[in-house]
């Protein structure tokens, strides 16, 4: 730096700046992949639907009584006024619970775990599910009121399923695989798209979607779609309800609001990451200050010397300020690659979170630009008011 040595104090600056473009740039990943991933494509659509969720076998309803219960409260959920579409299934994608089978090609002839083709996540849906959650069906048919218990078993599975177990969409409908330890056999009927089941951060997982008259159980949530405002039909879906059996229970919720768990660390590490990124923000700015406010301090007399012998501000800034801009300049350059680095960590945290994005290293950029700027204002106004008369007088 014009032959001047570094010295401790530059060397804490270039620190303090490196630590602030990490925490920076970690920031923005955790908000831009936060954005993303609620305007990303879960394999269910959650606005404009509602989950009611409730249980059966609370309300005094097992074996044989479920599935014409169920059936009815579809039924006159339907019939609702305003209502596009609706659909049972055991269990929603991203909540707390979920089941999982080991699936066996159905030629397996040795049905033990090392054979397996894939473990499945398994849901039990009713005709209707596809439409009420969005759900895209690729190839094939819907499950229909006809696959019941009196029928051979079927099957949706979606496309990572069926690559993995078929080798691809187009061969998977129509063929059969087995599960639950291989003793039971599904024809699978339809393909839909992939989605999330667990985190959203997960990779790709088979799924597949049994007709829930031919898995039944107690567990009941209830999709429903509608373009109606929210608490309407929250009113509407109790009263409608409660008019079948005043003894269900009932929870009812929009899916976004159910998807809050699902979004909590992301939601959470965004903050965190934030409030530091101010914080190592303020650390660089009273760094860059300090040496700024330092240097004009010790060069004054230079810079008056220097106005008078013609000097223009653009010189006068470069002498006052030019040596911290470069340690600015070191310090953001370390501090980025870090981050980029860094920032891979947040992947299993915050769904879609990528350095490989170009609003990032601009907003970056722009920021440290900024920090640079709040921190040498006060410096360089300092420097511009020298005047040589007044220095020259007290000399």
């Amino acid at each position: 730096m014009r032959g001047r040595r570094i010295t401790p104090r530059d060397l804490l600056l270039v620190v303090q700046i490196a630590i602030c473009a990490v925490l920076v740039t970690s920031s923005l990943v955790a908000v831009r992949g936060l954005v993303r991933s609620l305007h990303s494509n879960f394999g269910f659509e959650p606005q404009n639907a509602m989950l009611v969720d409730t249980d059966l076998d609370m309300a005094d309803y097992s074996g044989d009584r479920v599935a014409p219960m169920q059936k009815k409260l579809l039924d006159t959920i339907q019939a609702m006024p305003g209502i596009d579409s609706v659909g049972i299934s055991d269990r929603v994608p991203l909540d707390l619970g979920w089941a999982t089978a080991t699936i066996f090609k159905d030629d397996t002839r040795e049905l033990k775990p090392s054979n397996a083709a894939a473990d499945a996540m398994q849901y039990n849906i009713s005709p209707g599910y596809l439409s009420a959650a969005a759900t895209t069906l690729l190839a094939g048919r819907d499950l229909t009121w006809q696959d019941d218990a009196g029928k051979p078993r079927v099957a949706l599975v979606n496309r990572e399923f069926a690559r993995k177990v078929f080798g691809s969409v187009d061969q998977a409908v129509g063929k059969h695989f087995r599960f639950w330890g291989g003793s039971n056999r599904a024809e699978v009927v339809g393909v839909v798209e992939d989605g999330k089941y667990e985190t959203l951060t997960e990779d790709r997982k088979p799924a597949m979607f049994f007709p829930f008259l031919q898995h039944p159980g107690s567990d009941t949530w209830i999709i429903v779609r509608s373009q109606r405002d929210p608490q309407e039909i929250a009113t509407a879906l109790h009263r409608s309800m409660h008019s079948l059996d005043p003894g269900l229970p009932l929870a009812i919720r929009t899916w976004n609001s159910e998807l809050d768990s699902a979004l909590f660390a992301s939601r959470v590490a965004t903050v965190a990451l934030g409030v530091l990124g101010l914080l190592g923000g303020m650390l660089a700015i009273t760094g860059i200050f300090g040496m700024a406010s330092y240097t004009v301090s010790k060069r004054l007399r230079e810079f008056g010397i220097r106005i008078a012998l013609g000097a223009n501000q653009r010189k006068v800034l470069g002498a006052a300020l030019g040596r911290a801009f470069r340690l600015l300049a070191i310090g953001s350059a370390a501090g980025i690659i870090l981050g980029l680095l860094a920032t891979r960590v947040l992947s299993f945290i915050v769904y879609q979170a990528t350095p490989k994005d170009p609003l990032i290293l601009g907003g970056v950029v722009l920021t440290m630009l900024c920090v640079g700027l709040v921190a040498a204002w006060l410096p360089a106004r300092r420097a511009l008011a020298v005047d040589p008369m007044i220095l020259l007088r007290e000399e």
